[in-house]
This record gives C-alpha cells, structure tokens and sequence, in this order.
C-alpha cells in the first residue's frame, strides 16, 4: 500500500490478545522456547474447586483436555499448545520472578510434544 492509498483504509475495532500474539512471533522468529510469564505459579486443574491441582508438566493434547476458561489461563493455555504443536519446542506458563526455574524445568506449567522435559534443556 502506498500513503496516497490511504484514502481507501477503513479502520475496525480489534482487540490484539498478547498471548496468541507472543506465539505467533515466537513460531515466526524461530524461537527455542516460549515463555508466558504471569502472577501465577503453574496452571491449575480445576482452579477454585477442593480439587485443584497444579500442572508441572504435559502435552497439548492433555492440556486441551482440559477446561480453562478464556478470560484467565484458556488463552494462554491454547498460545503454549499451538506454539508446541506448530515448532515441537518447548512453551511454559509460570510466574516471572521464576524464569531460570521454568527453564531449568522445577517450576511452571511445561509443555512439550512428549509431555517430558528437559528433552532439549535451554540451561
């Protein structure tokens, strides 16, 4: 598009979710890994329920198996299964303050095509 074209541009309202965001870019440079740092630990299993459960380690298809809402970890959830089922690396969802751990594979929710890690540890 040339900027004499722009007479022609109608604008839309959208919104840009980060996480989907951060996985696109991250399968677009050819990432190693893709980390979604947040508040929180791990992914729970039935977060808010006497049966929650942490998640330390799956595969997509087990995470998709599960109902995580879209307004909390389901967004983040489906940016690690897709970056995941699109490279074969690693994605995470962990707190911030625990980054070295995440990759180290001690903290976090990791996500590989086996479910296992380290497979190909980044530290």
């Amino acid at each position: 598009m040339r900027l004499g074209q722009l007479d022609h541009v109608t604008g839309v309202e959208a919104v840009v979710d980060k996480d989907p965001t951060a996985a696109l870019l991250a399968e677009a440079l050819d990432a190693d890994a893709l980390l979604l740092l947040t508040d929180v630990p791990r992914v729970m299993r039935g977060f808010g329920t006497s049966e929650a459960r942490e998640i330390a380690n799956a595969t997509p298809t087990q995470l998709r198996a599960e109902d995580f809402p879209v307004g909390s970890m389901g967004l983040k959830v489906d940016a690690a299964c897709r970056f995941v089922e699109t490279t074969g690396d690693m994605a995470a969802i962990g707190a911030l303050d625990q980054t070295e751990e995440i990759l180290r594979g001690n903290a976090g929710t990791i996500v590989t095509p086996s479910g296992n890690y380290p497979e190909n540890s980044l530290l």
